[in-house]
């Protein structure tokens, strides 16, 4: 049996190999511009802005379930002279504390992993030292996308360390396509250069490369739909836990049947319902055109952000006033029993911020998430002062 020090050895040999391959491949093609990290560059004074301005972990929406996705890119990773992976390892940390206290998803990006910017093994060891079980409890599964040998050779390396029950949440996924039977593939930020080296994997295959599915015209909607459709109608924020469930439930409102959820016996199936309906709007419930203003709150004194967003909120048109008033009154009474359940404010912010509001092009970088919390939690917090001053005719509330 090889000892881990072999180990280590064989997944250095094998990583330069697969450099050796990978530059084969490239000597005959142009060489590609350099590829920046998706979403919006981070603000100087972000604390780890020196880590979070390559764009190495992203949030990036939700999978089929509702559970938040983290993704995180080697191909983002600067040669290891230009990071320090101790405070990578910090800013990875402080962006999963907004969200382990629910289910989330980890999605691996492994290509552009290379020796000039690859972190040592034992950094590997120390950064699984301290994700605790507060960390991998709620982690519901890791997608390790393109996989070589280097990352079955650290796997055995690391197997002992390793419980049965985490090594369960381990996928690996050979092809991007893999990835929509699990997620909400059009919210995925996959950097360009992961999106050419799945190109040339598939162009690789015997037979070629796959074709591409022909996308086939929209249908006009349904006059009962619900989902996927524009704002029309409020009151109807429900969905489930397991796929199936979700599609049968959409299926049933966007043909005008009744749901009776007591049929369920899941208090989990509405709530997820709830985010699913928010997050398949064509355009977000807070409207495309508040997002700038959003992101300017922190720009803006403390004491004055009440008023800000009462400003913003009473700009938007009725229709999508009517269902954030009642929507925002029923998290704020949700909240109102945080000792028991254990969704405050701020947690709820995280939950429901990125469903509320996001820019045109569907993509919030990481450090863009900060000022849509804290307006979201603003939202539910202040409820009262916030939504006081206008009523539409007929407005009610939970």
């Amino acid at each position: 049996m090889a000892s881990s020090s072999d180990l280590e050895q064989l997944a250095e040999i094998e990583l330069q190999k697969e450099e050796e391959e990978e530059h084969k491949c490239v000597t005959d093609a142009p060489s590609a511009p350099p590829i920046s990290s998706s979403g919006s560059i981070p603000d100087s004074s972000h604390p780890y802005y020196d880590v979070a301005r390559h764009g190495i972990i992203q949030v990036t929406g939700d999978d089929n379930y509702g559970r938040k996705l983290i993704v995180f890119s080697s191909c983002c990773l600067p040669p290891s002279h230009q990071l320090n992976h101790r405070r990578l390892l910090e800013y990875l940390k402080l962006t999963l504390d907004q969200y382990v206290e629910m289910d989330y998803i980890l999605v691996y990006f492994h290509h552009g992993l290379r020796s000039i910017n690859k972190p040592s093994l034992k950094w590997l060891r120390e950064a699984y030292g301290e994700f605790d079980r507060k960390y991998k409890k709620n982690l519901k599964a890791l997608f390790v996308v393109h996989p070589t040998n280097f990352i079955r050779i650290v796997w055995n390396i690391f197997k002992p360390l390793i419980s049965h029950k985490f090594g369960k949440k381990l996928m690996y996924v050979n092809f991007l396509d893999e990835l929509r039977d699990h997620l909400n593939f059009e919210q995925l930020s996959v950097p360009p250069e992961v999106l050419r080296h799945d190109a040339k994997l598939r162009a690789a295959q015997k037979g070629g490369p796959r074709p591409s599915a022909r996308t086939p015209p929209p249908r006009p909607p349904l006059p009962t739909q619900q989902f996927g459709v524009r704002l029309r109608t409020e009151g109807l924020f429900r969905r489930s836990a397991q796929v199936q469930l979700i599609k049968d439930i959409q299926k049933l409102y966007n043909l005008g049947k009744p749901v009776n959820f007591d049929d369920y016996d899941d208090v989990h199936v509405p709530a997820v319902i709830l985010k699913t309906f928010l997050r398949e709007l064509p355009e977000p419930l807070l409207t495309f055109r508040v997002y700038s203003q959003v992101q300017e709150i922190l720009n803006i004194q403390s004491s004055l952000r009440v008023s800000r967003c009462q400003q913003i909120v009473e700009s938007l048109p009725e229709h999508q006033f009517i269902v954030v008033k009642f929507l925002l009154c029923f998290l704020h009474m949700v909240s109102q029993e945080s000792i028991f359940n254990k969704m405050s404010p701020s947690n709820l912010a995280c939950v429901f911020g990125v469903n509320l509001v996001w820019p045109r092009d569907g993509s919030i970088s990481l450090t863009a998430l900060t000022p849509i919390n804290i307006f979201t939690e603003l939202l539910i917090e202040h409820f009262h002062a916030v939504f006081k001053s206008r009523c539409p005719p007929g407005q009610e509330t939970p």
